[in-house]
């Protein structure tokens, strides 16, 4: 048997990583559709969740949403109790959009199966393993950070 190359195990990798990223998309859509949700609702949870709370305007930015767009996505939440507003205290005419408390708890339980399995998958690696992916993603996460910076730039250009 024939021992890889760098390139053929490079290429390998991003094929996997290409393959992830497709495969997650599919997850997400298949998640999207079963909660009845749409994309940009669960794009607009997942920051929510991640910031704990953000201004709609800060919402539409992330989403690419237009103000009334951002609107109706925020009343759709609200209305099946995954979102709340709030008065924010730093102006008094705006609102802050901030997960519903219960919300963490039944979204948690909507992926139970997918977090149960990927601990699974990641208890059959070593602790150097672990180090390894912990830093393939954690840059990966960077690099499309700033590739998003790239194409956001170039747009206003």
């Amino acid at each position: 048997m024939q021992k890889s190359t760098k390139t053929d195990l490079k290429t390998r990798a991003l094929m996997a990583v290409r393959d992830y990223g497709v495969n997650l998309t599919h997850f997400r859509n298949a998640m999207n559709e079963w909660a009845g949700l749409n994309a940009t609702d669960m794009e607009c949870l997942r920051l929510l969740f991640q910031k704990g709370t953000a201004t709609p305007t800060e919402l539409a930015r992330h989403t690419g949403l237009t103000s009334g767009a951002t609107t109706a996505m925020l009343d759709r939440l609200e209305k099946v109790g995954l979102i709340e507003r709030r008065p924010n205290p730093n102006d008094r005419r705006g609102t802050l959009i901030a997960p519903e408390k219960s919300s963490a708890e039944k979204m948690a339980s909507w992926f139970e199966s997918a977090r149960k399995a990927q601990d699974v998958l990641m208890s059959t690696y070593s602790e150097n393993e672990l180090e390894i992916i912990a830093d393939v993603f954690e840059r990966f996460a960077k690099l499309w950070d700033e590739e998003r910076e790239k194409v956001q730039t170039a747009s206003r250009s």
